[in-house]
């Protein structure tokens, strides 16, 4: 597929050029009309990379350091991005200005993991983070209408906390506890894979309290990835750090009504994802789920109601995924491609591709 005539001119000097309005509203909304990703270019330089699929319209924001996820802010133009773990920053950027307005440091003795979530009416951003000196992971609260001040720290009794999503309720935090602890001085060094103790975690907003803790099958099925549905099933991914020959499962879901069990994928395909999942997106307007696995370069489509496969594509280093507000999604490549995967089995059906490496997350 040859770029389009915008994309082959270069992604920067769009000023001139309308904006369409931005769809901003609440978490993770099927329909935003931007879609905004961590990327590198081909020299290794760091941005935040804004996108409108479909309108030929894209801009990149300059960055110091390789950021992660992120997260829109429900009624602004706001979005945030997340330095990459372990990372010391979060990037608030200005939809409209198309700038970076704020950049919070995480402070001494901290360091963030890469995801957050605003509450639902964009007053307060909650990030996993980790205490380096006792590895404590936490999640840090921040007030948005204060300029982003932090306001507390809500312990997780536990090690590692990666992606995080609001639920249905408005006021329950559904957290992936990874269980690796990491630290700034070794990079991404794994310092504890054989006491792991992942989680995915139910927390109550407001105080801190763990409402809930499931626990993967086997201690070094790392919980990173998540995402939440409509009707309240969560489905979480898992990244083995095991022995590459073991085949474990890689996926979980919990129900609407608290009962959590891990999803069975064929033999094969387990062994083609390669012990590690990526980015999870629920559908919002259809029970299905989409999971990347850029390892085994696969996406993956479930029935988010019974954990059922439907569907496995092949897609290179397949990276992040949302929702395209159709009822199917949008998956970035590390390679540069932007792709629509439906939710009828058909082919996956590529829109774009830009001179960047997409990071893991869509947002």
């Amino acid at each position: 597929m040859q770029r389009r005539t915008l994309l082959k001119n270069g992604l920067l000097g769009l000023g001139a050029m309308s904006l369409p309005s931005l769809g901003w509203g609440l978490p993770a909304r099927d329909d935003a009309q931007w879609l905004f990703s961590a990327a590198d270019d081909a020299q290794g330089r760091h941005y935040i990379q804004a996108f409108a699929p479909g309108r030929e319209q894209a801009y990149r924001i300059a960055v110091s350091e390789r950021c992660h996820g992120g997260c829109l802010r429900p009624g602004s133009a706001q979005a945030v991005l997340f330095a990459r773990r372990p990372g010391r920053s979060l990037h608030v950027i200005d939809g409209q200005a198309r700038a970076e307005i704020r950049r919070i440091d995480a402070g001494e003795g901290f360091h963030f993991y890469g995801h957050g979530v605003f509450d639902a009416d964009g007053h307060h951003l909650y990030v996993t983070a980790n205490r380096i000196d006792d590895a404590a992971g936490l999640v840090r609260v921040y007030d948005a209408r204060a300029d982003y001040r932090h306001l507390a720290d809500m312990p997780l009794d536990g090690i590692g906390p990666h992606e995080l999503r609001l639920m249905p309720d408005g006021q329950t935090l559904a957290v992936a506890l990874g269980g690796i602890r990491t630290h700034p001085d070794y990079g991404r060094a794994k310092l504890n894979l054989d006491d792991m103790e992942p989680a995915l975690l139910l927390m109550d907003r407001r105080n801190g309290e763990i409402l809930a803790r499931h626990r993967p099958s086997h201690h070094q099925l790392s919980c990173r990835h998540l995402d939440v549905g409509a009707d309240g099933t969560v489905i979480a991914g898992y990244q083995y750090q095991g022995p590459e020959w073991e085949r474990r499962p890689l996926l979980g879901r919990l129900s609407p009504q608290g009962e959590y069990r891990e999803i069975e994928l064929p033999n094969a395909l387990t062994a083609e994802l390669r012990q590690y999942t990526a980015s999870i997106a629920l559908s919002r307007r259809s029970p299905l789920a989409l999971v990347t696995a850029p390892r085994g370069h696969r996406v993956l489509v479930l029935d988010s109601r019974h954990g059922e496969l439907l569907a496995s594509h092949d897609l290179p280093d397949a990276a992040g995924a949302r929702c395209d507000g159709q009822g199917g999604f949008l998956v970035s490549s590390g390679r540069g491609g932007l792709y629509r995967v439906s939710g009828n089995g058909s082919a996956v059906q590529q829109l774009d591709e830009l001179p960047i490496r997409w990071d893991n997350h869509l947002t």
